[in-house]
């Protein structure tokens, strides 16, 4: 069986396409293409009635800490459910991002991140410790390249990332007790929270930039475009227009010290040279300030700007997402399994299934993945869509598998009414 380190087991069509594909490949005959679109409709039930189920457990989990719900609690939840149902979510969450072919962010990953350069130009710092749990995941990853501007404007060169298609966000703030302690005040979440977060095509370098609690901190090159400026106008400042304030000030402290003799007479003139050398120092701290805080403002809006067009949803909402892109990656690999082990006359093994729905993919569709293959078969033979001779797989044929379907639905709604005595009938 082939393992492909650097592929994407995310199949990157819609279920809908992935039929089309079949039945365009004639190795099916066209007499059976009906019976094949109807088996693909009841299986496709089958698993969103599966999924819906899902779905509402982790909705049932969440609610307790949902910031966005407009309905009322009949209770309160105590501290215990609330952590059981912490645990569930995590749980839950977990399942249903793997059933969609998403792999989690190692905390090396992050690091990576945090270590490499930003696209936006961007220095972020986050506080590791406001969080109790940090999970990320991700799928779709692939190498991208950008032309970017250097050394202001003069210079463009390509840019090669990591991007990711997708990235789920799981974090659960610490308690308020713990901010206490640093005394931390006006803080841009809520303590004790647990927030969600769904974005599409990230950098793998700008990851701590999906944090809510990032900051935005100037780089060296930032710091030296404000500095060198601000130091050389400086000097000129005090050489020019602060030359007559300092002398006086130098020649009191100096007659004050006894290093000089001669006293110093503070008329009004002096008064107002003094006044207006104070007012323009002022002026030119304030100026240097604002320089600082306008620059720092810009970064902090192309910030904002990028996570505007990058967030998907947010909390509960992700939910329906994640649900959605599990329940198409469960049919697409179910369906691209039964497919060719229905259509192709010959017997498939494992690792030969494996390697024709692969090739198949790459050949026809320049679509290179890694082919969940004990998946799919998890799942056909869970349906019990597939029998195994030894090493050889293989499918009913489509009539007998469309009964199997169809029973296995009748029997999720299935419940024994009592029989009714003669006078109960009356």
């Amino acid at each position: 069986m082939a393992q492909y380190q650097n592929r994407n087991r995310f199949i990157p069509f819609r279920k809908a396409d992935i039929i089309e594909m079949c039945l365009a490949d004639s190795m099916l005959p066209a007499a059976d293409h009906k019976a094949f679109r109807e088996f693909c409709h009841i299986l496709e039930c089958l698993f969103h009635f599966e999924f819906h189920r899902q779905l509402e457990t982790l909705k049932d989990n969440y609610a307790p800490f949902n910031p966005d719900a407009d309905t009322r609690h009949l209770r309160p939840c105590s501290t215990e459910e609330k952590q059981q149902c912490q645990q569930r979510l995590v749980a839950a969450m977990t399942d249903i991002l793997k059933a969609g072919n998403f792999r989690q962010i190692t905390e090396s990953d992050l690091q990576d991140a945090l270590s490499e350069e930003s696209l936006f130009k961007i220095r972020l710092e986050v506080d590791f410790d406001d969080f109790e749990e940090i999970i990320f995941y991700c799928r779709g990853e692939s190498r991208k390249e950008e032309i970017q501007s250097r050394f202001f404007g003069l210079r463009k060169a390509p840019f090669t990332f990591t991007n990711y298609e997708r990235v789920v966000v799981y974090l659960k703030f610490r308690e308020a007790g713990y901010f206490e302690k640093k005394k931390r005040k006006n803080l841009c979440f809520t303590p004790g929270s647990t927030v969600i977060k769904l974005f599409r095509n990230v950098p793998k370098a700008d990851l701590e930039m999906l944090f809510p609690n990032s900051e935005v901190r100037m780089k060296p090159l930032d710091k030296l475009l404000i500095g060198v400026p601000a130091a050389v106008s400086g000097v000129i400042v005090l050489m020019t227009k602060l030359s007559a304030s300092l002398l006086l000030v130098f020649s009191v402290i100096a007659f004050w010290l006894g290093l000089s003799d001669k006293e110093v007479v503070i008329n009004q003139q002096h008064l107002i040279v003094l006044g207006a050398g104070l007012g323009t120092l002022g002026g030119y701290i304030f100026k240097q300030i604002n320089t600082f805080k306008n620059r720092k403002i810009r970064f902090m809006k192309a910030l904002a700007d990028s996570l505007y067009f990058k967030n998907l949803d947010n909390n509960a909402g992700v939910f329906f997402h994640l649900t959605d892109a599990a329940e198409e990656e469960e049919f697409k690999e179910a369906v691209l399994a039964y497919y060719f082990l229905l259509a192709e006359d010959r017997d498939f093994t494992k690792p030969q299934l494996d390697n024709a729905v692969e090739e198949w993919l790459d050949d026809l569709y320049d679509c290179r993945i890694d082919f969940e293959i004990e998946d799919a078969l998890g799942k056909l033979e869970r349906l019990g869509l597939v029998e195994r001779d030894g090493a050889v797989i293989r499918p009913k044929n489509l009539e007998a598998a469309k009964a199997q379907l169809d029973q296995i639905w009748d029997n999720y709604f299935t419940w024994h009414r009592p029989v009714s005595s003669p006078e109960t009938a009356e």
